[in-house]
C-alpha cells in the first residue's frame, strides 16, 4: 500500500469521530482525493427527519465542489461494518454526476478488510447529464 493511500485511508477513518449520529449510531466516515492531491474529509450527518440526513461521501463531495474542485482521483469510504462498507444509491448517483466513469473508490470495514471499485461499477448503466 502507497503511502499516499494509506495517508487517506486514516483521513477517512478519523472523519468517523466528527460523525454526527445520535440516531443510528452507525458513523462514516469519507476521504475526497482532487487530481491535484488535495483532500476533503466527509461525515455522515444525521436529522431527526431522516430523509433531511446526509452521508459521509456527498458530505465530502459538496465541500469540494463549494471550494470549485471538478477533477478528482479518489473517494474513501470507511464505516465499522464487518465487510467494506457499501455506498447508498444516492451517493453512487451523486459519484456519477462528479466522477469519471474509472475513477476509483475505496471502500473500507472495520478489520481494515478493502475492496477496491470504479464508480461505473458502483452504479452501472447511470442516469448522467448526457441522458437529458
Amino acid at each position: 500500500m502507497t503511502k499516499a493511500k494509506k495517508e487517506w485511508l486514516e483521513i477517512a477513518w478519523e472523519a468517523l469521530d466528527n460523525a454526527y449520529v445520535p440516531y443510528s449510531h452507525f458513523p462514516v466516515g469519507a476521504c475526497l482525493v482532487t487530481e491535484q492531491g488535495k483532500t476533503y474529509q466527509g461525515i455522515n450527518i444525521e436529522n431527526a427527519s431522516f430523509g433531511l440526513s446526509n452521508c459521509a461521501e456527498r458530505t465530502a463531495i459538496f465541500k469540494a465542489v463549494s471550494e470549485g474542485e471538478r477533477d478528482f482521483a479518489r473517494l474513501v469510504i470507511a464505516g465499522n461494518t464487518l465487510q467494506p462498507i457499501s455506498p447508498c444509491g444516492a451517493c453512487r448517483q451523486v459519484m456519477a454526476e462528479f466522477f469519471a466513469p474509472d475513477m476509483p473508490v475505496t471502500l473500507v470495514g472495520e478489520k481494515g478488510i478493502t475492496k477496491e471499485m470504479t464508480v461505473e461499477q458502483l452504479l452501472p448503466y447511470s442516469f448522467t447529464g448526457q441522458d437529458l
